[in-house]
């Protein structure tokens, strides 16, 4: 029995439970009979979302001036803000797919030949407002309570997601993190100019919440247009389910997990768990349950979250877009970004690139991508010159976010790098973790993925690719306390074949004056 639902001009397409079964083989019964029980179950009545529409909190907002839409208000009259999905084919100008199209109230995630997609803005007119206007806008907005514009990703609404009501927004007040001068560790690798963009001091710990805000909201606003939509799903090693559990439960909308089974921390794993998502541990890697999540959501009226949706990275962009704004809208030479699955690498191109077409900054910077040796496809694709791109089996990692070895976003990673005049670098599980405890030594607390990228400056720095004097900007994506154990780990020198020449385990000294006083004239060479 197939059904079909239309809902402005919307379309999916659903199976009965017996038809699900036969198009599902590759996950146990008692997995299929979880998530068939699972999506029916939520066929609730839609419920109008509470985030933004509790009495106090507008009452506390409207006595605030709304700078955000209305001060100037040439804005709302003279200009109409829109975007699409269209194909991503960035090189190919001349294939008919550029003119295909979509809504962005259609559920979709690949163009007709299969393509990837990407959200297009009118950009014309965006640009009928020139670069101090926005700069002004953007400014005006960070650090307010108006509703949703102190959040730093609706903050830049027009440039995210132009359409969307208020009221559809699912928002923690995200973004706007901080920019760390990282000048004791600059000064152990000789620059003077070194900055740590700390991600993942957000909400759910990770950058990730960027991308999950935009897609959640837009979830909301279909839902309330009558789509049905049982639940949203998500593969992922971690961050990415913690994430999105966090914002499907502010707007009860309920969520599926499907993880790698012993590859996510204990820290990540009870995340989406205390957010009352259905969480499937599956005996594979990423990929595996990548493979699975897409045949589920083909199957059954849920939506799929992971980076193949293409309203995440509108989301991600804006942490470009806030490096500027720190800056006082001046670009740094280097941005330097972890990556597994590749959108956050094409993320940040296009943030950048919003801001240099729409004037509020005049250059891009160079991108760097840095990857872990265990799972490293797209560096692998660098060295050959971009002539022989090749997936890898993903091998055991510290920075088990970026343990994939066939990407979903290799296009638009590497789009993002020849246009940046980018780099790719890696680094091993040593010296990943070596940076972690560099860095840490000088205040920080890292997470392996931070620590990937701060091992991809060193080397660059050794190699004098990038100079002491360069302004670099080191993007940390995840909070160190989600992965502790690996510190423990290292400090306790319990990781086979690693040195952990930066560890400091405790002391054993006896509970006397005498031995703590020998110990501390040693260790602090007192005399």
């Amino acid at each position: 029995m197939e059904r079909n639902i239309n809902s402005s001009n919307i379309n999916i397409r659903y199976h009965s439970k017996r038809d699900f079964y036969e198009n599902s083989r590759a996950l146990n019964s008692s997995s299929l009979q979880k998530i068939w029980e699972f999506s029916l179950g939520c066929g609730r009545s839609l419920e109008r979302s509470v985030v933004s529409t509790n009495p106090n909190i507008r009452a506390m907002s409207t006595r605030i001036p709304d700078v955000s839409v209305h001060q100037d208000t040439s804005l709302s009259l003279a200009a109409k803000f829109s975007a699409k999905y269209v194909p991503f084919s960035p090189y190919d100008t001349t294939n008919p797919t550029v003119d295909e199209e979509y809504s962005l109230d259609e559920v979709i995630y690949r163009s007709k030949e299969g393509k990837l997609l990407d959200v297009k803005h009118d950009m014309d007119a965006l640009k009928r407002f020139d670069g101090k206007y926005w700069r002004n806008l953007f400014d005006s907005r960070v650090g307010r309570t108006t509703w949703p514009y102190g959040s730093g990703v609706w903050g830049k609404k027009e440039w995210v997601l132009p359409e969307i009501s208020d009221d559809d927004i699912v928002s923690a007040f995200e973004g706007n993190t901080y920019l760390l001068r990282a000048e004791r560790f600059g000064h152990e690798i000789a620059m003077n100019d070194l900055w740590v963009k700390h991600c993942g001091i957000s909400h759910t710990g990770s950058f990730k919440d960027l991308g999950m805000t935009v897609l959640v909201s837009q979830v909301n606003r279909l839902r309330k247009m009558g789509m049905r939509i049982n639940a949203v799903a998500c593969a992922s090693t971690g961050d990415t389910s913690a994430a999105l559990s966090a914002y499907c439960a502010i707007a009860n909308i309920p969520t599926v997990v499907f993880l790698p089974a012993d590859k996510v921390s204990d820290a990540q794993l009870v995340q989406p768990i205390a957010n009352g998502a259905l969480v499937l541990s599956l005996d594979t890697d990423f990929d595996g349950c990548m493979r699975l999540i897409k045949e589920v959501t083909a199957e059954l009226p849920i939506y799929l979250a992971n980076s193949l949706n293409c309203l995440r990275i509108e989301g991600q962009k804006t942490a470009a877009i806030e490096i500027c704004q720190q800056f006082e809208w001046e670009v740094p030479d280097w941005v330097i970004v972890p990556s597994g699955n590749l959108g956050n690498i094409y993320a940040f191109y296009k943030g950048f690139s919003m801001c240099k077409e729409l004037g509020l900054t005049d250059r891009i910077p160079r991108l760097v991508c840095a990857q872990a040796s265990n799972a490293n496809p797209l560096y692998l694709y660098y060295k050959s010159g971009w002539k022989d791109y090749k997936p890898v089996v993903a091998r055991t990692t510290f920075a088990s976010a970026i343990q994939i070895g066939d990407p979903v976003s290799i296009d638009r990673a590497v789009y993002a790098l020849r246009n940046s005049d980018g780099i790719v670098e890696e680094a091993t599980e040593e010296e990943l973790m070596d940076a972690c405890a560099l860095a840490d030594k000088s205040g920080m607390f890292t997470c392996p993925h931070t620590g990937v990228a701060l091992s991809a400056l060193i080397k660059l720095r050794e190699k004098g690719v990038i100079g002491p004097n360069d302004r670099t900007v080191v993007v940390s994506t995840a909070h160190g306390l989600k992965f502790a154990q690996s510190k423990v780990d290292y400090h306790s020198k319990k990781i086979s074949d690693l040195e952990c020449k930066y560890a400091n385990p405790p002391l054993q000294v006896k509970a006397d004056f005498g031995s703590v006083m020998d110990i501390l004239r040693k260790k602090l060479s007192l005399t």
